[in-house]
């Protein structure tokens, strides 16, 4: 027997219980969930898809295309046009639910995955690989589709998104549910763990910011499964810091769009934060720098595959919706018409100016920041005509 520290609670030495284990392939989840991975309508007792078939046709419309622009993103990134790429592939119906809910007031700060939130906000996709491919110093401008910039720094846009929404509340935006405005900030699983994420939790509770945390669980913070970030399911925290959360299907793009624009609703309407937990699977690599066969089992691949998002909404609009081949040939069709004028537009990208950075960092162009401007400009033109 160990002896204890005079003086210290004996509880200190009590053995350390095992991690609680995620849910395997084989168990099922409690989520909001309308839309069965079979293509089946269910009822839920919170939440329900109002729209026809008509915007179930569109969301189809977008994961398609989403997921046609997604893969070839990835091959030019194999071939050496990109020098990096997040695959969005398995999330689709996560990305798409919830940014068709947003209304066209209402701000989004993504991370680097967020290709689906960026095309139903307008973003052109060859802006996403001119980033990825290294030409393009400065982004989109965040103002022109109300998306901003794509954060590299895990977690840090959460708290960005939290001054933005404070922001707003000081302004007089929210108060309207429907026409008011509100805040929407996507991150990871692993980035659940940061702590800019529990600060932005605590200061968006503090002062009942209209933020609405879109976390898409996808099981996996690079070779980090979830057990290795939470013992109780991610959405239950919000309990702790004073706002509600909840769990819904990420695969299913109905469900994840009432449960966003409920909460979304609520933001506007000066409710406050929510913290909504999609739970789905990263179907390829966290980007194209890694091996998801070093740490993760073929046999749950095997398994998400049968819940894919687009299969899903397919099954359903064929069964039930009377929508034809003809409609889905159309689809295909334009997906890759985008993907050649994507490759087309990728490969004729220009170099950027060296020095066109120096535009962005103030309003007005300071002294001190022209005269590094031309030290730059001079120390950039010392290597020209070498190699």
């Amino acid at each position: 027997m160990s002896e204890s520290v005079p003086g210290t609670p004996p509880e200190v030495f009590a053995p350390v219980e095992a991690p609680v284990s995620p849910p395997q392939a084989s168990e099922e989840v409690e989520f909001v969930q309308l839309l069965t991975p079979e293509g089946e309508r269910v009822e839920h007792p919170d939440y329900s898809f109002d729209l026809g078939d008509e915007a179930i046709k569109g969301f189809y419309r977008d994961m398609v295309l989403v997921r046609r622009i997604d893969a070839e993103a990835t091959a030019l990134q194999r071939q050496g046009e990109l020098g990096l790429w997040a695959s969005l592939l398995g999330q689709e119906a996560a990305q798409i639910g919830s940014g068709r809910a947003l209304n066209d007031r209402d701000m989004v700060f993504p991370t680097y995955r967020e290709h689906g939130v960026a095309w139903c906000q307008g973003v052109d996709p060859l802006r996403l690989l001119g980033l990825f491919r290294g030409v393009d110093q400065g982004g989109w401008d965040p103002k022109d589709n109300n998306f901003h910039l794509y954060t590299i720094v895990i977690g840090a846009q959460t708290l960005h998104a939290t001054g933005y929404a404070m922001g707003q509340q000081r302004d007089h935006a929210i108060g309207d549910a429907e026409n008011g405005e509100a805040t929407i900030a996507y991150f990871g699983d692993g980035a659940s763990s940061q702590g800019d994420v529990n600060e932005a939790f605590i200061w968006s509770s503090v002062f009942n910011a209209p933020v609405v945390f879109f976390c898409q669980n996808n099981q996996w913070a690079i070779s980090e499964p979830i057990d290795r970030q939470t013992r109780i399911p991610l959405y239950q925290r919000a309990a702790g810091f004073g706002f509600p959360g909840v769990r819904v299907d990420g695969n299913d793009v109905l469900a994840t769009y009432a449960v966003t624009q409920q909460a979304m609703k609520r933001a506007r309407e000066g409710s406050g934060p929510t913290l909504i937990e999609a739970y789905t699977y990263r179907m390829g690599a966290h980007t194209t720098s890694d091996d998801p066969t070093k740490y993760r089992l073929n046999e749950d691949l095997e398994h998400w595959k049968l819940k894919d998002p687009i299969e899903r909404v397919h099954a359903y609009l064929t069964r039930h919706a009377g929508v034809d081949h003809n409609f889905f040939d159309e689809i295909e069709a334009e997906a890759d018409k985008i993907a050649a004028v994507l490759r087309a537009g990728c490969l004729a990208l220009p170099d950027p100016v060296l020095t066109d950075f120096f535009q962005h960092v103030y309003v007005e162009e300071t002294p001190q920041l022209a005269e590094q401007r031309d030290q730059f400009a001079a120390y950039a033109a010392s290597f020209e005509g070498e190699g």
